[in-house]
């Protein structure tokens, strides 16, 4: 009898225990994954939305983060399409680089295997001229990459059919070149060492983000023709868009986030009103800010025609230039 009731107690002060590490554990309403390393934009996108979304009660407990690099992207996307499509949980950050990836048929599933929920930031894509070039315009450049384009070289940060290339040749596309693989292009590890080369001779054009190259925006060393936004950017707005020029083209680097293409409809909705919730926010406005993003919101099927224009466009391009056949 004594043995019974010794062993009947220690079960209740397992289970009390059980109970009490229970109770006191973090409760994982969602995880977000980054599909890169720790540090960057796309582990920024899932650390402060999970954050603000705990801050703001959008979530009932944590919202985990997932390092998962491998691909650009493709390693994720390829896990949610094939063992995650339907966990209305998950969300992936992502950016105009993975549209790109998959534009160039570098993912191992199809746009449609995800669904597209908002765009909330984005670094704003710019064509910078040395500050004594006698390009004053976007329109002179225009004319000379339409009718002379071997004249100038043209550089930014990425290779031959990466984001700042391309991005330059919807510019010279949308100005009527229909000779993509005519304009010059030469990569440096950076905007910053591209707009050094471009200060001392080397270089005519520069097309990067304003992030990269504000400081020398800000010491008038160079010219900026346009900004690849919608708007002006609040930070310049003195600089003109391309669109304000009769260019309609933005080049943002924006950071967003897809989930699985088999969640229901309310679900989705249900991401997309938080996230709008979240981006409204002045925690999301401060953090974006704070990291240099120009807070942007595009959300539900206006994002997701956004996404898929954007794929049509660096695909034809890509075609264009040779990138892909």
């Amino acid at each position: 009898m004594r043995l019974t009731t010794l062993l009947t107690s220690k079960l209740s002060l397992v289970a009390a225990s059980f109970m009490a590490v229970s109770v006191a554990a973090p409760v994982q309403a969602a995880e977000c994954i980054a599909p890169s390393n720790p540090g960057g934009g796309w582990d920024f996108t899932c650390r402060t939305i999970g954050r603000i979304m705990q801050e703001l009660d959008l979530v009932d407990g944590n919202v985990q983060i997932t390092n998962m690099p491998g691909g650009v992207g493709a390693v994720t996307y390829a896990m949610v399409a094939n063992e995650r499509p339907d966990d209305a949980e998950l969300f992936v950050a992502t950016s105009t680089v993975g549209i790109t990836q998959i534009a160039q048929g570098r993912y191992p599933a199809p746009l449609d295997a995800m669904r597209y929920i908002a765009m909330l930031g984005a670094d704003v894509g710019v064509i910078a001229v040395d500050n004594d070039s006698p390009i004053q315009t976007l329109a002179d450049l225009n004319e000379i990459l339409v009718s002379d384009p071997a004249s100038v070289t043209t550089a930014g940060s990425s290779s031959a059919g990466g984001w700042d290339h391309l991005r330059l040749l919807m510019v010279a596309r949308e100005a009527g070149q229909e000779s993509l693989g005519d304009i010059r292009w030469v990569q440096f590890d950076g905007g910053t060492d591209a707009v050094t080369q471009m200060m001392g001779g080397q270089i005519d054009v520069v097309s990067t983000d304003i992030g990269e190259i504000a400081g020398f925006i800000e010491s008038g060393d160079i010219r900026v023709l346009a900004a690849l936004s919608d708007e002006p950017i609040p930070a310049f707005p003195d600089i003109p868009t391309a669109k304000s020029q009769g260019i309609d083209v933005t080049g943002y680097n924006w950071r967003g986030v897809y989930t699985g293409g088999k969640i229901t409809d309310a679900e989705y909705d249900k991401w997309v009103s938080d996230l709008e919730t979240l981006y409204n926010s002045e925690n999301w406005q401060t953090a974006a800010v704070e990291f240099g993003l120009v807070p942007i919101w595009r959300g539900g099927a206006d994002f997701e025609a956004y996404v898929r224009e954007q794929r049509d466009v660096m695909e034809q391009i890509s075609r264009d230039i040779g990138v892909i056949n």
